[in-house]
């Protein structure tokens, strides 16, 4: 038995925009830079802890941090198309990603990227 995702003739997400070559170069150039920012924050902090290790449990908590910062950044950054106007969209809540670096992008694809933004900013009030 196949799932109706599975056939050639039902596409899983329909509603779904098309995303042309020139606008995956472009989100994925703005994803690319706010994860590498993400990362250099985490770099920086792990140094900073490391540099402070006094005893053994101090290790401890600098591979806790690690471990749920790579949790964190495993499951935030997902470039399938089908997720990448959500993850966009909370790159730019977060202030990791400035709307600047998706110029290029046309408006079907910006405005569920800027929605996305807006509701975790209200839903943060």
């Amino acid at each position: 038995m196949t799932s109706p995702s599975a056939t050639h003739k039902h596409h899983p997400y329909q509603n779904e925009p098309t995303w042309s070559r020139s606008e995956k170069a472009i989100a994925r150039k703005a994803f690319d830079a706010a994860l590498g920012r993400e990362l250099h924050e985490v770099i920086q902090e792990a140094k900073k802890m490391a540099s402070q290790i006094q005893q053994s449990s101090d290790l401890g908590d600098l591979e806790l941090y690690l471990t749920q910062r790579r949790k964190e950044i495993d499951r935030k950054y997902d470039f399938r198309g089908s997720r990448l106007p959500d993850v966009l969209g909370r790159l730019l809540y977060e202030n990791r990603l400035r709307e600047e670096e998706l110029r290029g992008l046309r408006e079907d694809k910006l405005k569920p990227i800027r929605s996305c933004a807006k509701f975790l900013a209200e839903e943060a009030a």
